[in-house]
């Protein structure tokens, strides 16, 4: 049974929460609640909720962890949940020293839940959003069956990842075209603001022509497209236009609720650990440490933060990354004349009289000013785009490595800067998955289904992709089509709910 904090880990988590205002973390409620390893288990096993709608891969997870668990593979100290208020579980067997340095760490990630702007379209009723799916999942297998309700389950897993993340922060063309193409209105031309006496000179009638000629033959190119341009969130697509009976189009969209709600915590997994590192690195130093106890967190906080060559740690990115923010923002070591700075010599010794001599507390320092700006409005990508720097990458031997045959350590390869953010940015753009777009509903005038690979450095993987349309055509009910590039050829790839085919096209039939 889940139960209540201790009296005396209570009243630390009172402490540790007022030294985390007064450093400038703004944060919900958090409740915390004392769980067993098993039972921590079977709550990680559900993402971190108590209930989820049932299904065999929780039941797979929940193995996988009780047995890394019990043969000492891994330990899972905390898990924090995004809502408001925040949910927070620690583990029974952790010491005193251990549950301080963990609530240190919660209340990082909750003013990160908070304050970040990727969170901030998320559900913070998550929890009892979830234990709804869960109740409204088992009321269809009651009436359907549960094997058939857990095998249409499996084909809406499959897809959770066709979504489209930025959606929420924009919005989208609609579906079908809005408007006649004999409609095309002054509005949709591009006109230059003027006055009357102006206008001839600013905005001259052959070019306003034009526009409306250019505006109009657009339109044409457009009409009778469905979709009128091409469509990331792929499961919405299918949620408004596929043959759905009803209880089918509800799990659907729960899967699709669900994967919305977590993709947050993919794109902003560097910083999110980071954050929370820093935090808890801060709290516990400089307020919450007692003599006795500084060699078991040095160890365990060591543990967090290790990392080996090839291997990318986001707890240890993310925290050194956060840092060296501050100290460039302390010692001005920003700007257009520090950038164009060729002289590592002195781009090390800049501004080190400008460093503050006393700490500030809560948020004052230009240094911290500016981690809790970055807190606010990146992701992981935009945060290593815009602040990984030559000097960080030397410090933390951020090389690419691979093993020498011979001798069977780690050599480094690269150390050219650039190629290495290049390839750092790769592997957080999109989760290093393909980017998929709904192309045609009607190709071929068939009624049949065209994706579209839109290629931004990552191949399609045909295995998966033929998988991946066959589970698609369980909800479309017609033929299926895949556009992508392999190999500098265009291909077509197709199954038909009996085969997969594949055909070789001169051009490619939909241009993303």
């Amino acid at each position: 049974m889940i139960r209540t904090l201790p009296k005396e880990i209570a009243e630390q988590a009172e402490i540790i929460a007022g030294h985390a205002r007064r450093e400038g973390l703004d944060f919900y409620p958090v409740i915390y609640e004392m769980l067993t390893a098993e039972q921590m288990s079977q709550v990680a096993a559900y993402g971190g909720f108590p209930q989820r709608y049932p299904h065999w891969r929780y039941g797979m997870e929940y193995e996988k962890l009780r047995k890394q668990q019990r043969y000492g593979l891994s330990k899972i100290y905390e898990m924090v949940i995004n809502t408001d208020p925040c949910y927070a579980y620690l583990l029974e067997d952790n010491t005193f020293t251990d549950h301080k340095t963990v609530i240190a760490h919660v209340f990082g990630h909750c003013d990160f839940f908070k304050n970040n702007i990727w969170f901030s379209k998320t559900n913070r009723k998550m929890m009892d959003e979830m234990a709804n799916h869960a109740t409204r999942m088992r009321r269809y297998m009651d009436r359907f069956g549960v094997d058939k309700v857990e095998q249409f389950v499996d084909v809406c897993l499959a897809l959770d990842n066709l979504i489209d993340p930025h959606s929420a922060f924009m919005r989208r063309q609609p579906v079908r075209p809005s408007k006649p193409v004999n409609e095309v209105k002054e509005q949709d031309v591009m006109r230059f603001p003027a006055k009357r006496y102006m206008e001839t000179w600013i905005n001259p009638r052959e070019q306003m022509d034009a526009e409306r000629k250019k505006a109009k033959e657009d339109a044409e190119s457009q009409e009778g497209r469905f979709p009128a341009s091409p469509v990331r969130d792929v499961v919405l697509f299918l949620l408004e236009n596929a043959p759905l009976p009803d209880w089918q189009a509800d799990v659907l969209a729960m899967i699709r609720e669900e994967a919305y709600y977590f993709a947050p915590q993919g794109q902003t997994k560097i910083m999110n650990e980071g954050w929370a590192s820093y935090w808890h690195s801060t709290l516990m130093t400089r307020y919450i440490l007692r003599d006795e106890e500084i060699v078991t967190y040095c160890d365990h906080h060591s543990g967090t933060l290790a990392t080996s060559p090839g291997r990318l740690n986001p707890y240890k990115m993310g925290i050194e990354l956060f840092r060296d923010i501050e100290h460039r923002w302390n010692t001005g070591r920003y700007g257009k004349e520090y950038d164009e700075c060729d002289d590592m010599a002195r781009r090390r010794a800049w501004g080190k009289d400008r460093a503050p001599k006393e700490r500030i507390v809560g948020r004052g320092s230009p240094g911290r000013e500016k981690i809790f700006e970055v807190r606010h409005v990146h992701n992981d990508l935009t945060f290593i785009d815009e602040f990984l720097t030559p000097e960080f990458v030397e410090d933390q031997k951020l090389y690419q490595y691979r093993q020498d045959p011979a001798t069977g350590r780690m050599v480094v390869v690269n150390r050219d800067f650039n190629k290495i953010k290049q390839q750092m940015l790769f592997m957080l753009t999109n989760h290093m998955q393909p980017y998929i777009y709904v192309a045609d509903g009607n190709h071929s005038n068939r009624g049949e289904l065209l994706l579209a690979h839109k290629h931004n450095g990552v191949d399609l993987d045909i295995k998966y992709a033929a998988e991946t349309l066959k589970q698609i055509h369980v909800i479309w009910k017609r033929p299926v089509h895949i556009q992508a590039r392999i190999d500098d050829a265009m291909m077509l790839f197709t199954f038909d709910g009996q085969q997969s085919s594949q055909q070789r096209l001169d051009e490619a039939v939909y241009e993303i």
